[in-house]
Parts: C-alpha cells; sequence; structure tokens
C-alpha cells in the first residue's frame, strides 16, 4: 500500500510541476502582441512560423521516403523545435545561422516567450517502437499554437489538461506506423476542439511511390463532413485572433509549391 501510494504521489507531483509550467505558459501567452503569425508549409509536417519578430522552424526532415520530392527546408529561423529524432525527422545538419534546437519535453524560455514540449508516444505500443514524440505549444502573433509532430496515440487525459483548447492545430493524418490516421485524427479534434484544423503528414506528389507507407488527404476531410474547408493556392497563411472562427471549426489546407 504505501509502495502505491508513493507512485501516486509522485505521479501527482510531476502533474503538479507540469501544471505550474502550463499556467505560467498561460500567463506569458495572454501577454503576447496580438498582430499575426504567418505560417509557411515546407512539406510534411514541417512548417515555419513568423510573427512577433521570431521565425520559428518545426520538424524540419531529411528528403527520402514520404518526402523525397520535397526541397531541403534548410530555411533561416532563430528556434527549431524538433518532435522526435528517426532517420528522416527532427534533421537539423545543414541548417543556416545558428538557431536554438529543442527536442525534450519541458517548458522553455525564448525571447521573452514560453513554449512547452509535452511528450506523447510516437506509435501504438506506449512509444516502445518509436519512441517519444513531442507535441510542441506556444503563442505567437497572439494566437494559441499547437503542433502534434508524428501523434500516434489517443490523447490522455493528463495530456489534454496540458495541452488546453488550441486555436490552430497542426495534426497527421495519413496514418502509417508512426502518426494518426484519418479516423485517429478526427478522434484527437474531438477532444482538443480546435478553432483551425491544418491537416499534416499525408500522402503528397513528393512520396516515393516504393516507400512511402501513408494515407492522402480526402480519407480524413470526407471523415470531417461538415466542417468547411479551404483549400489555398499559397503554400502561406496568416493567422491573427480576429481571422479565427468566433464558432466552430474550419480546415485549412496549404498548397505545396512544387
Amino acid at each position: 500500500m504505501k509502495r502505491r501510494k508513493f507512485f501516486q504521489y509522485a505521479g501527482l507531483s510531476a502533474l503538479s510541476t507540469a501544471l505550474i509550467g502550463t499556467s505560467t505558459l498561460a500567463r506569458s501567452s495572454q501577454a503576447q502582441s496580438t498582430g499575426s503569425v504567418t505560417v509557411q508549409w515546407l512539406g510534411h509536417t514541417c512548417f515555419l512560423f513568423s510573427g512577433d519578430g521570431r521565425r520559428i522552424l518545426v520538424n524540419p526532415f531529411r528528403t527520402l521516403g514520404c518526402t523525397a520530392d520535397y526541397r531541403t527546408p534548410n530555411v533561416v529561423a532563430n528556434l527549431v523545435m524538433i518532435s522526435s529524432r528517426l532517420l528522416d525527422e527532427g534533421v537539423v545538419e545543414g541548417l543556416p545561422g545558428n538557431p536554438r534546437i529543442l527536442s525534450e519535453p519541458g517548458v522553455y524560455e525564448f525571447s521573452n516567450m514560453q513554449v512547452q514540449g509535452i511528450a506523447t508516444p510516437h506509435d501504438l505500443n506506449q512509444g516502445r517502437r518509436f519512441g517519444t514524440n513531442v507535441v510542441w505549444r506556444w503563442t505567437q502573433g497572439g494566437v494559441n499554437l499547437l503542433h502534434l509532430g508524428g501523434a500516434a496515440a489517443p490523447i490522455m487525459l493528463e495530456e489534454q489538461i496540458l495541452i488546453g483548447r488550441p486555436d490552430v492545430v497542426f495534426i497527421p493524418v495519413g496514418g502509417g506506423v508512426k502518426a494518426y490516421n484519418a479516423e485517429q485524427a478526427r478522434q484527437a479534434i474531438d477532444v482538443l476542439n480546435p478553432k483551425i484544423i491544418v491537416p499534416t503528414h499525408y500522402r503528397t506528389a513528393a512520396a516515393d511511390p516504393d516507400s512511402c507507407d501513408i494515407a492522402g488527404l480526402e480519407e480524413f476531410l470526407a471523415l470531417m463532413d461538415g466542417v468547411p474547408i479551404t483549400r489555398r493556392s499559397t503554400d502561406s497563411i496568416s493567422f491573427s485572433r480576429a481571422s479565427l472562427p468566433e464558432t466552430g471549426q474550419k480546415i485549412e489546407v496549404f498548397n505545396y509549391r512544387f
């Protein structure tokens, strides 16, 4: 009994510590500027976020398999956030300048802004196959952003508490062995209830047909029947508080410029 109570208290203590960081992050988010953030899709789960005088790059990759015909995302950034480090994921070699790199869960300070990384499994076997995926949340341009990286497991209550409700969620939808398929993504969206949904990690013309195991976008969009979809003609979108839906949700689909 004493041993069981010890682990219960230890778990509560860890969650309490994380919640303190989350509370601080929320207060910091409220103090952020209320301008806008411009998001550029660089392929797969990689995006560049520009706003508040910061350039944040999430999940640069190596061009092979499902990313074979994308351009290498070697762009200038102040901060690089990585969800996982595998052969084709979390590749920082060749990035210009000397950006700060975050790849572990935790609460971080960067340029008068707080960023939180939350650990989730990168597979459906509690991470025993592909390890930990780091979900990143932060506020930029007054917009609460959540990048789920290669999330593969359902979102548990503790994770939901830490994540809160995002304004914009970047969520994998193509399945394979390392990330949500269309139905799993829909279930995660039901839990998170974001205002704007940006699908990631799906099969495009960039894929090597012999070594890419993920599905295309249409299955996910069909499951989200009733949610308005905007298919952009460009690879960039700007978000602000004023541009967010007052009620309901919408899906934003970027256009990669091959």
